[in-house]
């Protein structure tokens, strides 16, 4: 496994996933105890400051699974708003918990519940709320 990239994160979406988390009560499962440890290790910063390249909450992002080859165009959500119809996909799945954070270009490895690893890399972040002034 490749070292974890470096995340930013901002303020609002840090407070509202640390909200999610605290509710979600002491049975974390392990998807929200690797997002409690990517928010833990993120560098934290004000919407306004955030790099349009960098995934944040309600982002739209085009990535690929390096392990398949398969490209998705997928929005993160809150759990709440989840449809993997529509490609919006939890932050507590594992895929949303790996996209939050990165920047395009860079890729992270990440344990799957069947117990395989998957490496996804962002190849661009087609929209992100903080580059419009908006706070999804």
């Amino acid at each position: 496994m490749n070292p974890a990239p470096p995340i930013i994160v901002s303020t609002h979406d840090a407070r509202r996933l640390e909200r999610l988390l605290e509710d979600a009560g002491r049975e974390h499962d392990a998807v929200a105890e690797a997002l409690e440890a990517e928010l833990a290790r993120a560098e934290i910063r004000p919407p306004a400051a955030m790099p349009p390249d960098t995934v944040t909450m309600n982002s739209q992002v085009l990535c690929v699974d390096e392990t398949s080859g398969a490209e998705h165009l997928l929005r993160l959500v809150y759990p709440w708003d989840a449809d993997a119809s529509a490609g919006q996909v939890s932050v507590l799945a594992p895929v949303g918990a790996a996209l939050l954070g990165l920047s395009a270009g860079q890729a992270i490895d990440w344990p799957l519940p069947s117990g395989r690893t998957t490496r996804l890399r962002v190849l661009r972040v087609v929209d992100q709320p903080e580059a419009h002034g908006r706070l999804d």
